[in-house]
């Protein structure tokens, strides 16, 4: 079994709930106040933890409209790489009263960084955790760069081949580290998920592995849950209606708090492997069919399909004895509405 990786002594792992990562992204809308009121509204949802972007347009692209940098297609087709990233940015002098403030209300708070400036900010301000997003895996000095800090590393495998992230845990060294499935589409499919790739990637590398969903809705992250993901990093919105760069495919604060409830229950409905009687099922037992009289039986007479049936409830014999009891010579008279046993034949019928 992988071994926990601890977040701010919060340990993630098979043996504890899903790990619930809100994502900021850009849906602050360029407004310090609003990424802040991010922060608690995901707090109150049940997050775990938020999860910012640092980087600025100049540090992730170029100011360039030449082939490759102007999107085609999807959710930001016509737009430039550096036009997009402008917008979304978190800024740096934000970080700072971001981290406090999580700190304040008791919310772990990290960040994905995009470039060995970004993880010396994150550095100074204490992160937690790195998280190395998708488009970044194939960055192996970057994740060497972060991993260098020792704290744990969670990495995104959107795009990637298994080769690909074979390359990245081994940049990343001995450094805990949380391998998340993800698929790059904005927003996926939900028939694009695979979802068995989550117990696959455990047993391939031997980490913990969790979900980083960018679908509609929260049914993908519960399925995910219950398919062992760990952790679940999912994009938060204070409103789609007021617009962002990400809210299209981001949570609304109840529809994550549906999320965080249904995927801590998909986690608690895993249990273990048993069988015979939960708590729950107490007294069930006592209703299972077993074999009763259903008509009077005079002392002396035979044990027929008609007069000995298997009913509810449990208190008679077991069922599986139908075939040994029939054609048996009862011991007294029976009556109707009697628990059958062994003693109720006569001894040379009796096993």
């Amino acid at each position: 079994m992988p071994r926990d990786v601890i977040i701010n002594g919060r340990p993630i792992g098979p043996g504890h709930p899903p790990y619930l990562i809100a994502e900021l992204s850009g849906n602050h809308n360029g407004e310090l106040a609003r990424a802040l009121a991010l922060v608690d509204a995901a707090k109150a949802a049940g997050a775990d933890a938020v999860k910012l972007q640092t980087y600025t347009a100049d540090t992730i692209t170029i100011d360039h409209d030449g082939p490759g940098f102007r999107l085609e297609g999807g959710l930001w087709q016509g737009r430039t790489l550096h036009d997009l990233y402008r917008e979304a940015h978190t800024p740096w002098d934000w970080h700072e009263p971001l981290f406090a403030h999580a700190r304040s209300i008791g919310l772990s708070i990290f960040s994905s960084p995009f470039d060995d400036t970004a993880v010396e900010l994150l550095e100074r301000l204490d992160a937690p955790a790195f998280k190395i997003a998708s488009f970044e895996l194939n960055d192996s000095a970057l994740i060497r760069r972060a991993a260098r800090s020792g704290k744990p590393l969670i990495v995104s495998t959107g795009l990637a081949t298994l080769g690909e992230v074979a390359e990245a845990v081994e940049a990343a060294g001995d450094v805990p580290l949380v391998l998340l499935h993800c698929v790059s589409g904005y927003p996926t499919p939900p028939e694009d998920c695979n979802l068995r790739t989550i117990p696959h990637l455990a047993d391939a590398f031997g980490v913990a592995v969790g979900l980083s969903d960018h679908t509609h809705g929260v049914a993908v992250p519960v399925a995910a849950a219950a398919l062992g993901a760990v952790v679940i990093e999912k994009h938060f919105t204070l409103s789609r209606a007021e617009g962002g760069v990400d809210s299209a495919f981001s949570l609304e604060p109840a529809e994550f708090k549906a999320m965080a409830d249904s995927v801590r229950t998909a986690w608690a409905a895993l249990g273990r492997v048993h069988y015979g009687v939960e708590p729950s099922e107490a007294g069930g037992r006592d209703y299972r069919r077993s074999l009763y009289v259903v008509a009077d039986v005079p002392a002396g007479a035979s044990l027929t399909a008609e007069n000995v049936r298997s009913i509810r409830p449990g208190f008679g014999m077991e069922p599986k004895h139908l075939p040994a009891v029939l054609g048996r010579r009862a011991a007294r008279d029976l009556k109707r509405g009697a628990p059958l046993r062994w003693d109720m034949l006569l001894p040379e019928d009796t096993p």
